[in-house]
């Protein structure tokens, strides 16, 4: 890659891990939990913006969508992995707050890496390199989506929402997560779609990718040592 090249890679991913230092808290905005903690009933609005900003501003969640597209060219791929992924986290995230059932953010966060780190070796062809073997891509993102779900149910736990109208504002907040999710995919499709027309695509993917899997890991070392002093 050139010097150019690696150095805008290197600025991407700083800016999508730039947040990470709130990221040893697991804290979610004052703001918004403050104000989620003193309102009651059903309030679909306020729910289904904080679960698109909760994924417009989720890099983690973003750097795995990332790498998910990066070799899916046709519409049709993109869909059906986007909707496995969006159905793994939708069915854990809706559960696990409902049955009031979390697992340590620091744990969940860093399965989340290694989805990150996990796809980004399938795409440099690793598997079949170290076990002759390709894994089910479909099934891998399926599986990943469910523990992004467990990470997005820990985060709404935390929230403390009142009973009164849970179901239809856990609704409101997920369809807030798909949205978010269409925009940041759609952001990532027409900067991938511009970059694929240049020469520099093939030159430069795998270095891309390895760079995604080192973030990848920088998000497993910080979480697990988030895990360990807290």
């Amino acid at each position: 890659m050139s010097k150019r090249g690696f150095a805008l890679t290197l600025l991407l991913l700083a800016a999508l891990l730039l947040p990470a230092a709130e990221l040893y808290a697991h804290a979610i905005a004052k703001g918004d939990k403050g104000y989620i903690q003193e309102i009651f009933g059903v309030h679909l609005i306020p729910f289904a913006y904080l679960g698109a900003k909760h994924m417009v501003t989720g890099y983690d969640h973003i750097l795995f969508l990332l790498a998910v597209v990066f070799y899916l060219y046709r519409l049709k791929d993109i869909v059906v992995y986007v909707t496995l992924f969006a159905v793994g986290h939708s069915v854990t995230m809706l559960t696990g707050v409902l049955l009031d059932f979390g697992i340590n953010a620091y744990l969940i966060d860093a399965v989340i890496g290694f989805s990150i780190v996990y796809k980004a070796l399938d795409n440099l062809g690793a598997y079949r390199v170290w076990f002759g073997v390709q894994p089910n891509t479909k099934l891998a993102t399926l599986v990943f989506g469910f523990f992004h779900g467990f990470g997005l149910a820990s985060k709404v736990i935390d929230y403390d929402i009142a009973p009164q109208g849970l179901l239809p504002n856990l609704l409101a907040f997920n369809v807030g997560v798909e949205i978010g999710q269409l925009l940041a995919l759609t952001g990532i499709l027409i900067a991938m779609g511009w970059w694929r027309r240049t020469d520099s695509f093939f030159r430069h993917a795998y270095t891309a990718n390895v760079a995604i899997m080192c973030a990848g890991f920088v998000l497993v070392g910080m979480q697990l040592t988030g895990y360990f002093v807290s």
